[in-house]
């Protein structure tokens, strides 16, 4: 017995085609995005004041832009992690001499939970440098070899979280795990 209520089949598929169209659409674009808001950056530490149990150590590329200034005194901290919201927080890089000068290539060591894909990060510079970033890849411990590659290349707003996050979905906030980071330069 046939609906009479019930939308043509043709128009069902026509709705379906739309809905998948207009999600691929806004998941290809990955334009950095300002962020307004840390409340994702939700810190937990051990007891002692240390990094949380089952801490992953990730290698962090961070290519400063010919364009930025030769040398910055700008404070920049990161924020990256997993679809499961799995968060590595690290706070003031650099500090010493030559960290984020014009064209170079800095690498850290920062300790943070396991995840499982990088696919958002969030870097935030507060200063008057105006530091500018190229690029940050993120290697994983699990797969060293294939690193997550955020490209920038824009003077980034001061003191606002800033970045790009592809994540292909989102899981509720009370399942997060973050944790701050301890970072150590190479």
């Amino acid at each position: 017995m046939a609906c009479s209520r019930c939308p043509a089949p043709s128009l069902l598929l026509v709705l379906a085609l739309i809905t998948y169209l207009s999600l691929a659409s806004a998941a290809s674009s990955f334009q950095p995005q300002p962020r307004l808001d840390n409340s994702h950056l939700a810190q937990t530490t051990s007891a002692a004041g240390g990094v949380s149990a089952r801490t992953c150590w990730y290698t962090v590329q961070i290519k400063t832009s010919c364009a930025s200034p030769a040398h910055t005194s700008d404070t920049i901290s990161l924020a990256f992690g997993d679809v499961y919201k799995d968060e590595v927080y690290a706070a003031q890089l650099g500090g010493f001499a030559g960290a984020f000068d014009r064209c170079a290539t800095d690498t850290f060591k920062i300790g943070g939970p396991c995840g499982y894909g990088v696919c958002y990060l969030y870097v935030r510079r507060a200063g008057r440098s105006g530091w500018t970033p190229e690029w940050i890849r993120v290697y994983e411990p699990a797969s060293p070899g294939t690193p997550s590659t955020f490209r920038y290349g824009d003077p980034l707003p001061n003191n606002v979280w800033y970045g790009l996050d592809r994540c292909t979905r989102l899981v509720s906030p009370s399942s997060s795990s973050s944790a701050s980071a301890a970072v150590q330069a190479m």
